[in-house]
């Protein structure tokens, strides 16, 4: 493994950058908690709603001067394009390599004593039928655990609430991440993925009148 200094899960002092970012929250009314403190992990962050949920998650991890990586095929690292992708964290992958990004993202993990890499495993289109679960074999194969960031709209909080060690029980845990999503407010809840409606419309539909 590389030595911590190599990759730091943060950074140290104010940057005007990270200013920025926690000014833009406080001025918007958002309240972001402080990341847990675990050196290596895969986090899932939701629920996918809105394009402004992505947009809310750069933000609030400049605020957190987390530097968190995300895996993107190599095909797209060339020219400045190439240069952006590595300077916001990206890690090429090739796809057509055996293990394919499973395998290579448990390489990446295994080289370093503290990184964080992030994954959409709802996708990128909203009310999708069904989540990739490439997220959960990764994490068990490489040994580290599942944080999973939610954005709740109506408390205004982004918060960390699920530190989750993969089983082998992958039914189990992923029906325990869902119900982590479903107790928090969408942007939309509408376009929540259908593992995660189905629970959220039980839960409303079980609420007292008035209430969510």
């Amino acid at each position: 493994m590389q030595n911590d200094n190599m990759i730091p899960e943060r950074s140290s002092g104010r940057s005007p950058l990270r200013w920025v970012a926690t000014g833009l929250l406080r001025l918007a009314g958002w309240d972001v908690k402080p990341f847990p403190d675990v050196p290596r992990a895969i986090v899932v962050g939701g629920p996918h709603t809105s394009n402004w949920d992505g947009v809310l998650g750069i933000i609030s991890g400049i605020a957190l001067a987390l530097h968190a990586r995300f895996m993107i095929k190599n095909t797209l690292f060339k020219g400045p394009l190439g240069w952006l992708l590595t300077r916001l964290g990206g890690i090429p992958v090739n796809r057509s390599r055996a293990g394919g990004l499973v395998g290579q993202t448990v390489a990446e993990l295994n080289r370093h004593n503290r990184i964080i890499i992030v994954m959409t495993p709802e996708g990128t289109r909203s009310s999708a039928d069904r989540w990739k679960t490439g997220f959960h074999h990764i994490a068990r194969q490489a040994g580290v655990p599942i944080v999973l960031a939610v954005a709740d709209y109506g408390k205004k909080q982004l918060t960390f609430p699920l530190i989750l060690q993969p089983s082998d029980d992958l039914e189990a845990d992923m029906q325990r991440i869902y119900e982590c999503f479903a107790e928090i407010t969408p942007r939309h809840p509408e376009k929540l993925s259908r593992p995660v409606k189905v629970l959220w419309d039980q839960k409303q539909a079980a609420a007292p009148s008035g209430k969510s």
